[in-house]
């Protein structure tokens, strides 16, 4: 499902108009992405929650050049883990 079909769906389930829908999907995405980039986390009850994990800075190699080991740099990444109730109505 991409966006505009999960705009369309919102929009089907909540009885808001599309542009109402695609307004409300944009803050709630942006809303969460600066809760991230403060470091907060976003727990949603019986969805989910998003969180941000540091990466340890770490030696790889080069996929040309396997003798060459390269360094990479600490980074951050966003994850999302799923809650309890998501798990079980996908698993059944």
């Amino acid at each position: 499902m991409n966006k505009a079909e999960l705009v369309a769906k919102m929009s089907e389930k909540s009885a808001l108009t599309k542009k109402d829908a695609e307004l409300a999907l944009n803050a709630f995405m942006e809303s969460v992405e600066e809760a991230l980039e403060t470091g907060d986390k976003v727990q949603l009850v019986g969805f989910g929650t998003f969180d941000v994990r540091e990466r340890k800075p770490r030696q790889g190699r080069n996929p040309r050049n396997p003798e060459q080991v390269i360094d990479i740099p600490a980074s951050k990444a966003p994850v999302f883990k799923a809650g309890k109730t998501l798990k079980e109505k996908i698993n059944g």
